[in-house]
Formats: C-alpha cells, structure tokens, sequence
C-alpha cells in the first residue's frame, strides 16, 4: 500500500490489483492505524470498477465517518448516481482533498 501524508488527509494507494483484498486490509487498517485522520483512499488505477466492489468499502466508510472523519474515494469509472448517499467517491484527487477541507469546515461550524 502506498501511502501519501497531507496536512489534513493522508492518501491511501493499493499496490496491487485485488479490490476485494485491499477492502479487506483497509477494514483492518483504518480503525487502528489511521484513528482520528481523514482517509482518501486512491482508485484511480481500477478503470473498470463497478458498484458491487465500490460497496466492499461502504462499512470502512461509515465506521470512519461516524467517528467524524472524512472518507473519500476517487475513482473516474463508476456511475457517481450509483453510489449510496452514505459514500463518497470523487473523480480526481483534488476534488477529494476539496471535500476533506469542506467536510473539516462544517465540523468546526458543528455541522
């Protein structure tokens, strides 16, 4: 796994080329090792992903988010209006840091 620090979000790459395995080891990962961080998970690479695979993530997602931290997911293949309301998946990288900052906003706000 490739990991890549920001100053308020740390970018999570997999290295190899097994969504299913990587949402397993992101499930395992996230609560222990990246508690209290903003999580962009990069899938930029998976060119064919579909909403089924996207989903394997959904109770990182809101495990992570419900301790009121931002998960993002970047991906440019899959159908945002697909998506369940409670994920977040941005086309580009940027986008994803955009939402971590507007997300950290409205928790200061106490939203």
């Amino acid at each position: 796994m490739k990991i890549e620090n920001h100053p308020n979000f740390v970018v999570l790459e997999d290295e190899k080329d097994d969504i299913i395995d990587f949402a397993s080891f992101i499930e395992s990962q996230i609560p222990s090792k990246y508690k209290g961080q903003n999580v962009v998970l990069n899938l930029l690479k998976y060119d064919s992903l579909d909403l089924p695979q996207v989903l394997q993530f959904l109770k990182t997602s809101n495990l992570h988010r419900k301790s009121k931290q931002s998960f993002v997911i970047v991906n440019d293949a899959i159908d945002i209006d697909e998506v369940p309301f409670e994920m977040i998946v941005v086309p580009t990288l940027q986008e994803a840091g955009d939402i971590v900052e507007m997300e950290e906003i409205e928790r200061d706000l106490g939203f």
